[in-house]
């Protein structure tokens, strides 16, 4: 059997890894050991990160929700609870987009979602 001396391959698979740490301080930049660990762990934070992200703004959303339904002088769980039973389907998002944005149609999302609760 041919001995492999894996020389390209190596160095491609080592290049990537330092191409990754580009930007990092102090040896995890140019350090293959400490780098690839670093890549490792900042590759695991981002794949958590992104999902995080999702959790981090739907709290966001539902609390702007709240802020404007709360001015209005309903509870945020009331006033999604009558949008439902209105079959209004608007999500979260575009609902405190238009609660910070136009006062005058989440007025009037106010209104129609009392009107359910009310009957």
């Amino acid at each position: 059997m041919p001995r492999v001396k894996r020389g390209n391959s190596r160095l491609e698979s080592r290049k990537k890894i330092l191409k990754r740490s580009k930007g990092f301080y102090g040896k995890r930049r140019n350090c293959y050991k400490i780098a690839k660990q670093s890549v490792m762990k900042a590759l695991k934070n981002a794949y958590e990160d992104r999902r995080r992200k999702k959790r981090d703004f739907r709290k966001l959303w539902i609390t702007r929700i709240g802020a404007a339904s709360q001015n209005r002088g309903l509870s945020y769980s009331k006033f999604m609870g009558g949008l439902n039973k209105a079959d209004i389907d608007l999500n979260r998002k575009m609902l405190a987009d238009i609660a910070v944005r136009d006062s005058e149609t989440f007025d009037k999302l106010v209104e129609l979602a009392e009107e359910e609760i009310r009957n």
